[in-house]
């Protein structure tokens, strides 16, 4: 089954907005979460594993899969669906080989030589970004609507129907531009956490994803 990545959820510690992260991600996945990943770069790694636990926990009656970042280690600990690595974590071939053929991997593609270098046959799917200016991590640069649909391009030449999520600044005003430059969906952390209906908002960004992906597929 081709994974869903329309409403791609990221919950935080550091970007919560005031919520508990298993209430955050129920919240969300009860607005339209397809997907949802724990990314805590600060955190004990026991701390993390019982966040994890609980999360997992949270979303299972709603059938939506569970990701974390960066930490293979983490994902085996708690059970969770997958990981998503960056650039500078572990080589996704090694991943694949620990989590097996049924986990969800990701890797962040920033550069034209990161899309052309992504194993493609161990991954699920690739995040591209940043995309815009963003808070809630470090990006250094911004690739805008036109870059996206560059990296989109290189990753396409390679696996024409390949799952492509958008990440770093994505709002729901921007979100068309995002599926029109050949994204299959967003990744959002603030947008929903800092929203005051974080299942709202889901609710909101997933419509706007839908229509916009029905409206590309009439073009």
């Amino acid at each position: 089954m081709r994974l869903d990545l329309r409403l791609y959820a990221i919950v935080d510690p550091e970007h919560a907005g005031g919520h508990s992260l298993p209430d955050l991600a129920r919240r969300i996945a009860e607005g339209g979460a397809t997907l949802v990943q724990l990314r805590d770069k600060r955190g004990e790694t026991r701390e993390m594993v019982a966040q994890a636990r609980a999360i997992k926990a949270a979303l299972a009656p709603l059938g939506v899969p569970f990701i974390v970042n960066d930490r293979v280690d983490v994902v085996l600990a708690a059970g969770a669906d997958g990981v998503h690595l960056g650039q500078d974590d572990m080589d996704v071939a090694d991943a694949r080989r620990l989590l097996g053929k049924d986990a969800i991997i990701g890797l962040s593609v920033k550069t034209l030589a990161d899309a052309q270098a992504a194993q493609l046959n161990h991954l699920s799917y690739v995040a591209i970004g940043g995309v815009f200016p963003t808070t809630s991590k470090d990006n250094k640069t911004s690739i805008g609507p036109q870059g996206l649909r560059q990296l989109v391009a290189a990753v396409r030449a390679r696996a024409p129907h390949y799952p492509i999520g958008a990440i770093a600044g994505i709002t729901e005003a921007n979100t068309p531009d995002v599926i029109a430059a050949g994204a299959d969906g967003i990744c959002v952390i603030s947008a929903l956490s800092g929203a005051s209906d974080p299942a709202a908002m889901a609710q909101k960004l997933r419509g706007i994803v839908d229509a916009s992906l029905k409206k590309r597929s009439l073009q």
